[in-house]
């Protein structure tokens, strides 16, 4: 009987090694197998937190990533961690700006999810959806821990403000005031998973109010305000929405569509 429990702790124990390791033996047998299209390299420079040059002068956007831009807090992470680094690249083509696009391996760490992870970064809306389980999952990671850009505000009205509806189609967010109490917005911030950023003027939410903010350009009034010089921000085939206070920590996220 005991060397049957042996067994069976075993087989569990191998089983949980391959749930736990899936991306690195995907990744490894894909090598090797040769499904996956990428190489190695070593990295010559980094341009900012999520684009780095390789090779002969390629340009390399990290595929499925966000980061702060350059001069922001935490956006060096990539420096100290790739720079002059061998590291191997699975290529997804290239965006817009002729940039490659990649999944980036450090030995056999998948770099673009450890980024989220250790909060230097937020997931980005994903042409290849090939990782983004995994992305997804470092981001889960990331709230639990408070890393970072994960970190929890310890605003009192962190607690009181509540997403209540966000409509891509008319590109308006209502939010709601559930405390007994009014509270002071000022300088908190809205941003999607790109770089859209809309930062609070001098606001304060009544309590048991709500608030529309609306894309466009019209004049605020008592509870709508507008998020101005942009066409849209919230885009049909998902986003997310993070809202920060004014020490750039974290009320609360959504992922939508």
């Amino acid at each position: 009987m005991n060397k049957r429990k042996e067994v069976i702790l075993l087989i569990s124990l191998i089983l949980s090694f391959f749930i736990i390791n899936y991306s690195w033996l995907d990744n490894s047998l894909g090598k090797f197998l040769g499904d996956i299209n990428g190489e190695d390299f070593i990295v010559k420079r980094i341009i900012d937190g999520d684009t780095i040059v390789v090779g002969n002068d390629t340009h390399v956007r990290l595929l499925g990533i966000n980061t702060p831009e350059k001069g922001e807090k935490y956006y060096q992470f990539l420096n100290n961690s790739l720079f002059n680094k061998k590291i191997f690249i699975e290529s997804f083509g290239q965006d817009k700006y002729y940039r490659e696009l990649g999944v980036v391996f450090l030995g056999e760490d998948n770099f673009n999810s450890k980024i989220i992870e250790n909060g230097f970064a937020n997931v980005y809306i994903l042409d290849s959806k090939k990782y983004e389980e995994f992305l997804r999952e470092a981001w889960e990671k990331c709230i639990t821990s408070e890393k970072n850009l994960c970190e929890k505000s310890k605003d009192k009205c962190a607690e009181c403000i509540e997403l209540k509806n966000l409509d891509f189609k008319e590109q308006e967010i209502i939010f709601y005031n559930n405390c007994n109490f009014n509270c002071d917005l000022t300088n908190w911030r809205i941003k999607d998973e790109g770089r859209k950023n809309f930062v609070f003027p001098d606001f304060t939410l009544k309590k048991n109010n709500e608030l529309k903010i609306i894309v466009g350009n019209k004049t605020n009034s008592e509870n709508i305000l507008y998020w101005k010089k942009e066409d849209y921000v919230w885009t049909e085939t998902g986003d997310t929405l993070f809202l920060r206070d004014n020490d750039g920590k974290l009320v609360l996220w959504k992922i939508i569509g």
